[in-house]
């Protein structure tokens, strides 16, 4: 029982001193060893940035932009995500008609699996206050119940109601932009803003929504559909807003949504849709589909710049080996084995490329407070980046390392005390 303990302790005294003598050659050659280190700690800090741009982009996608919950969905006209061709955008032009009333009334009387369907619409529109005028800002159309399945929250006063749609009323409901913009120190609520030349008296105000890549997306004005269709016409670009009756049934609402619009249509069963449906899921697994594909590109390339990078430490760990050829020959000497010299010098490597990644962590880590700081771009490390790039550092070190160590090993103590200095 005894003797796997001692020799359990001898391996680890062993391999300590390993790490220790590793650490001591590394702190005494500190140009050497950073200069040696440059290409690891490159592809490191590149590896870790593309998959932080990533990652805060998927959150960003999934917080921000799409604001249909996990059980809401659109049908529009046609969709520029998934496998979508531009170069077919004059073909859905001509193939796929305008969305129109007929067909939502249509759908919303039959509809079993839906608990709201609702419409909208959107034009640029001049807004004036007084003295004050912006162009540019836009304007949508909507039913009252696409309040409740959006982002529409009132900060003051309250979203459109029926009342005002059924009545054609001339009310809205405005961003913050807006209200900031015309409004800065009253109340808004019951003032009168004109939107291309029609006075509409502000019902509410809605929350902050925030930005999208440095595009604020709270300059809007929102009026009732009906009164918008008075203002631009009922032939206008539209969508359709739909939630599920829960979120275990989001497919299946898709599914009959879409037999009923090509029903409707009296489309073959081998025609393809004129028109399309999108979701959360859809624009999350759109997005994930291409960044996958970048990730994968990005991996391969800082493979072949650790690759790069390993062999660096190779040709060093070699030029060293050289250089300790009788410091090893004394160490066999005094009973040093051929294991003690094999981990130090794979010790000394593979802590030669982990430095250099935890450098490429820390200046990716840098990067990512700076950008996030000064720019619209939504960086964010994970963790598993942070994992994924100091792993593959030290496995460079390890596998690399392992000719100059083996070779250091084998040196015959008798040969290496010869060897001058």
């Amino acid at each position: 029982m005894q003797l796997p303990r001692k020799l359990s302790a001898r391996t680890t005294a062993s391999f300590g001193e390993a790490v220790r003598v590793a650490a001591q050659s590394l702190r005494s050659s500190k140009l050497r060893s950073f200069l040696t280190l440059l290409g690891i700690i490159l592809s490191t800090t590149t590896l870790i940035a593309v998959m932080s741009v990533i990652h805060g982009m998927d959150r960003y996608i999934a917080e921000s932009v799409s604001d249909m919950g996990s059980d809401g969905f659109r049908v529009v006209r046609f969709a520029f995500i998934g496998n979508w061709d531009p170069k077919k955008f004059l073909e859905f032009q001509r193939r796929n008609p305008l969305l129109n009333r007929d067909e939502y009334q249509f759908i919303r009387q039959r509809a079993q699996l839906i608990s709201e369907i609702g419409l909208q619409s959107g034009r640029q529109a001049d807004l004036r206050f007084g003295n004050e005028r912006l162009e540019g800002a836009r304007i949508e159309g909507v039913t009252p119940n696409v309040g409740a399945m959006s982002n529409y929250q009132a900060a003051q006063g309250r979203f459109l109601s029926d009342v005002d749609n059924d009545k054609k009323l001339w009310r809205c409901f405005i961003g913050s932009d807006i209200k900031e913009r015309f409004f800065p120190n009253i109340d808004a609520v019951g003032k009168l803003l004109t939107v291309n030349g029609r006075s509409f008296e502000v019902v509410g105000v809605s929350k902050p929504l925030g930005s999208v890549f440095g595009q604020s997306r709270d300059s809007f004005v929102v009026v009732p559909i009906e009164v918008f269709f008075q203002m631009f016409g009922r032939r206008v670009q539209m969508a359709y807003i739909a939630k599920a009756i829960d979120q275990g049934h989001h497919l299946q609402a898709q599914d009959e949504i879409r037999a009923l619009l090509r029903g409707y249509r009296h489309l073959r069963p081998a025609a393809e849709d004129t028109f399309a449906i999108i979701s959360s899921d859809s624009l999350s697994g759109a997005w994930a589909s291409m960044t996958g594909a970048i990730a994968a590109t990005a991996i391969a390339i800082v493979s072949v710049f650790m690759v790069v990078g390993g062999v660096v430490i190779m040709n060093i760990m070699l030029a060293v080996v050289s250089e300790r050829t009788q410091e090893i020959g004394i160490r066999k000497s005094v009973g040093a084995r051929k294991r003690d010299i094999l981990n130090q010098f794979l010790a000394e490597s593979s802590m030669l490329s982990g430095s250099g990644g935890l450098i490429g962590v820390a200046i990716a880590w840098a990067i990512t407070l700076i950008v996030k700081e000064t720019t619209p771009i939504p960086m964010s490390m994970p963790f598993s980046a942070v994992m994924l790039a100091v792993s593959m550092s030290v496995a460079v070190g390890l596998f690399f390392g392992i000719y100059p160590a083996r070779r250091a090993a084998k040196l015959d103590p008798i040969e290496a005390l010869r060897v001058e200095r």
